[in-house]
């Protein structure tokens, strides 16, 4: 069941984010397309009272549980991100708006780019991570097992190391700098 509501939400994100730029932009319905899109965290917080309630009722932790407070906790890191970065490049293309500003390819910027995405994925880490930690301290007090759930938060760890080496690797190595640094989609 929890399965089947990520992928439901998943599903949702897009729907009401399709939804709410097409009434912004095409339908010239800036308000009502930008409530369509607040409408999005209370996919999270469905998904998030589900899980609990699954949990309360008795279910064994898994990696379904799991995979639930990571998505949460990527959509909270990532979620206005991936929403302004598809605004800016469907109001460019069904509103003659400008072009998207692409992310910088090399030097300095690229550097300050990459370090900024880490921090998003701290974010995102450290949302699962709690969100985890109060499943573990929840199910622990019944006697099961959770080691599952402690196995999602070595993940969520290891991703933030990770990505935390390659914003390292572009800050030592930045590359050449760009010529034209305000690189715009052509």
């Amino acid at each position: 069941m929890i399965v089947t509501l990520i992928v439901i939400c998943e599903v949702g994100f897009w729907v009401l984010l399709a939804a709410g730029l097409c009434l912004r932009y095409l339908a010239r319905m800036p308000r009502l397309g930008a409530a369509v899109l607040l409408c999005e965290p209370l996919l999270e917080v469905v998904l998030l009272v589900v899980t609990a309630v699954d949990l309360k009722n008795g279910a064994a932790p898994d990696w379904k549980h799991g995979l639930a407070a990571v998505y949460i906790g990527f959509t909270a890191g990532y979620g206005h991100y991936t929403i302004s970065r598809i605004d800016a490049r469907f109001q460019h293309r069904f509103a003659g708006g400008p072009p998207p500003v692409l992310p910088p390819k090399s030097g300095r910027a690229r550097a300050r780019h990459e370090r900024r995405l880490w921090l998003r994925t701290v974010v995102a880490a450290g949302v699962a991570y709690a969100l985890l930690q109060g499943a573990i301290w929840y199910v622990g007090d019944g006697g099961g097992d959770t080691s599952s759930l402690a196995g999602w938060q070595g993940a969520a760890l290891k991703a933030v190391l990770i990505h935390g080496l390659v914003a390292l690797a572009y800050t030592l190595w930045p590359g050449k700098e760009p010529v034209d640094a305000g690189s715009r989609e052509p």
